[in-house]
């Protein structure tokens, strides 16, 4: 069954060089697409679902291209709205065993931290919609996105759609303490709030007091406190966290937990050798979602969104390009890798 999904956020450029190169090597760049709420409106679409994307871009061939990326597997462009000098562009250096990946963000004064008041009817975006899904990415670019996304998320709750955010802080854009005023607002709106080992700490200041995400070392009782610490903060039912076991940049342990306010799920660890990482966390919050808003328990949700972000650390490019027939047969165990002819 479909369901009628709205996600809001910026989408950018990404250029990478090809064949793990660095920066200094580069003499070209591979060209994609981007960004947490449109890798989550992809997988979505993917899944089935009558998704719509929400952003702000230049009316001019790049905006236009990017519009295109999202379009072409099946998702709604229905509200984005026109207009800026420019679009978000974020380099990829991707890393290899001990070197880590590096990201350098060339996004200021981009079309969507300029928007205003009048670039989204949120009344008519959240008309006859179920889910709305945003992150902590998007107001940490600017006061006005800031102001959008709270008024996204109080809209929301007010046409009785249930809200989504992933924390997904990023210290490269604002500083914790303007994350966590922004942030304890945003959340007071939040039925599922998702983040990964650091984002609690960054954000809220809630830690895991014997976890070291450096030294790929996670306590997972400790991380039952810290979901805990979170609802009480929020109005979430619902707490999600990811997590990494880092190993190196090219192999990681995979799993995320649940805490629904009663009960605490943990999903199986899946041991994954990477092609590309990035968007693990936004094909997690996906199937999530598919999962939640399609009424699986909190269980069974829980390990279709491990097994989805599983798949996706093993696909070039942001978006996690997967059915849910993959899906599905990788939480069911089908983790071989065998040739299927």
């Amino acid at each position: 069954m479909s369901h009628k999904i709205v996600t809001f956020g910026e989408i950018m450029l990404r250029l990478a060089p090809y064949d793990y190169q660095r920066f200094v090597q580069a003499d070209r760049y591979q060209a994609t697409y981007g960004g947490g709420e449109a890798n989550v409106a992809v997988s979505l679409s993917m899944y089935g679902n009558d998704v719509q994307y929400v952003t702000k871009l230049p009316a001019n061939p790049i905006g236009d291209a990017a519009i295109a990326s999202v379009h072409k597997y099946g998702v709604g462009t229905d509200h984005v709205a026109r207009g800026g000098d420019r679009m978000g562009i974020y380099f990829l250096e991707h890393g290899a065993s001990v070197r880590p990946s590096k990201v350098t963000y060339d996004r200021a004064n981009t079309a969507i931290s300029e928007v205003t008041s009048d670039d989204f009817d949120w009344t008519a975006i959240f008309a006859g919609k179920e889910w709305f899904h945003t992150t902590g990415i998007t107001p940490a670019l600017s006061p006005a996105t800031a102001q959008a996304t709270i008024d996204a998320a109080k809209a929301a709750k007010a046409a009785g759609v249930t809200v989504s955010c992933d924390l997904n802080y990023r210290g490269k854009l604002w500083t914790r303490e303007e994350a966590k005023k922004v942030m304890t607002e945003v959340v007071q709106y939040t039925d599922v709030i998702i983040a990964n080992e650091e984002d609690c700490a960054d954000v809220f200041g809630i830690r895991a007091s014997t976890t070291d995400v450096h030294k790929g070392e996670l306590d997972v009782d400790h991380y039952r406190e810290v979901a805990q610490e979170v609802m009480k903060i929020s109005k979430a039912k619902m707490v999600a966290i990811t997590l990494r076991e880092s190993l190196s940049a090219s192999d990681n342990n995979w799993a995320a937990m649940l805490y629904d306010g009663k009960d605490f799920f943990l999903s199986k660890k899946y041991t994954l050798h990477i092609v590309d990482r990035v968007g693990g966390g936004d094909s997690f919050g996906a199937g999530l979602i598919h999962s939640l808003v399609a009424g699986k328990s909190p269980a069974d949700a829980l390990e279709f969104a491990v097994a989805a972000s599983a798949l996706k650390h093993t696909i070039p490019g942001d978006f996690n390009l997967v059915t849910e027939a993959e899906v599905n047969a990788v939480a069911g165990g089908n983790t071989s890798g065998r040739v299927q002819r």
